[in-house]
């Protein structure tokens, strides 16, 4: 869809697919007078003809959130530097729901002598399980993995497919959590921790041993069984996502 852009006042609108527009952080004055103004002209010039408004409000200019909340607006979204507000303009407006889960990865990792890749964190489990972290924003599935991998243990490895999935709710706030598990092929085998701070321990220990020990937990061991037994989902490539201009995985 092509973007839609309309000048209203000083902030630049950015049509989107519900009907609704949005107001980027780059559009907004610097001082809270005229916020108040430019946003009292933006209400009355759309409130007939779109169904929301959405402000990106930096944190720099917090003190602009009262004046947007005194006029209806309300929380949807945030990130370390800004609040994403919005303002139903029509009842029954649909809003999009704001992200309701947390995102993590981790590797089933076996080199040529059987040997599974594990890792002790110092904080959180005192047990050997598979490396690997929250996806970053932004941030691929794969390219998380491969990341999480080296800095947890020093092992480059290569990305092959993804093996499981499992659903967690609660998790951090209050949100769930998707766990995508996943197959990569070693490309290095000395152990060289990185993230010092959180990682206790990493190692090599041999897949059998590793199965049978009843230290271990189970989660891990039942994904490293699904790993052995099957390839799992595989990366594809093919020539239509070519034409995507946001960045994509696809597997199957």
């Amino acid at each position: 869809m092509l973007e839609s852009v309309e000048i209203i006042g000083c902030f630049k609108t950015i049509l989107d697919p519900y009907n609704g527009i949005t107001i980027e952080i780059e559009s907004l004055p610097n001082s809270k007078e005229e916020f108040e103004k430019n946003l009292n002209l933006l209400i009355k010039q759309t409130i007939k003809r779109r169904n929301l408004i959405w402000i990106y409000i930096d944190i720099s200019k917090s003190d602009f959130i009262p004046i947007a909340t005194k006029n209806g607006f309300f929380f949807h979204s945030c990130d370390e530097n800004y609040v994403l507000v919005v303002k139903r303009l029509k009842e029954n407006s649909i809003i999009p729901t704001a992200a309701n889960h947390t995102l993590g990865v981790g590797a089933v990792v076996i080199n040529e002598k059987n040997e599974l890749l594990v890792i002790k964190e110092k904080l959180y489990s005192k047990v050997f399980k598979l490396p690997g972290g929250h996806i970053d924003n932004k941030e691929m599935i794969s390219q998380a993995c491969i990341r999480e991998v080296f800095e947890e243990t020093g092992i480059k490895i290569e990305f092959k497919s993804v093996i499981s999935i499992s659903h967690l709710y609660p998790h951090q706030f209050h949100k769930s959590n998707l766990y995508i598990a996943c197959l990569a092929k070693p490309l290095s085998f000395d152990i060289n921790i990185q993230d010092i701070n959180e990682i206790e321990e990493a190692k090599w220990i041999d897949v059998s041993l590793y199965l049978n020990d009843n230290s271990m937990p189970e989660f891990s061991k039942n994904i490293v069984r699904a790993a052995i037994k099957n390839n799992g989902l595989n990366l594809n490539e093919p020539e239509f996502l070519k034409n995507f201009k946001k960045n994509i995985e696809l597997y199957l």
